[in-house]
């Protein structure tokens, strides 16, 4: 990636796939590089906004074109910038993308079983008692990415790490 030109990648996949893990690995790697670099984790953002966004369809919605325009504003100004968030809609992820000239979708694609094994944040097991119906992968569905940049198998995959590094020119 040349100097100054900010840059968006996305981290999709069911909860507990291993976006902000992987997203993580490519932040350190990058901020070691003397890249500026920003994660953009979708749990961290949503506990930073007032009001709090929710999980209905059209609040969904929002957040996610709100978390696309911020990043998109962040690479604008020569960031580059590590989006770590579920956006279970193609159209979240579409969206993104056409609002920066630079983005790398990234599809950490982990199978559910192996997401509901991690389960570090309790989201599967609230799920499955139905106090988590919007979970994408449980009440709602997950909208795989059609032609990502990089595939991930789950969030350790040192293949990808590299393939994202690649796609945005490091």
């Amino acid at each position: 990636m040349s100097a100054g030109k900010g840059a968006v990648a996305w981290f999709t996949g069911l909860p507990s796939s291993g976006k902000s893990t992987l997203a993580g690995l490519v932040r350190a790697r990058l901020a070691a590089a003397g890249a500026p670099v920003v994660l953009l984790d979708g749990d961290q953002v949503r506990r930073a906004l007032v009001p709090a966004p929710g999980y209905a369809p059209a609040e969904r919605d929002a957040f996610y074109e709100t978390l696309a325009r911020l990043a998109a504003l962040l690479a604008s100004q020569g960031m580059v910038v590590l989006v770590a968030a579920t956006a279970h809609r193609r159209v979240h992820r579409e969206r993104a993308r056409a609002l920066t000239p630079r983005f790398v979708e990234v599809h950490v694609a982990t199978p559910a079983d192996d997401c509901q094994a991690r389960d570090v944040k309790g989201l599967w097991s609230a799920a499955r008692a139905g106090a988590a119906p919007h979970l994408p992968g449980s009440g709602v569905a997950y909208e795989p990415p059609g032609r990502p940049e990089v595939v991930a198998s789950g969030g350790q995959d040192a293949a990808a790490l590299e393939a994202v590094l690649e796609a945005l020119g490091r």
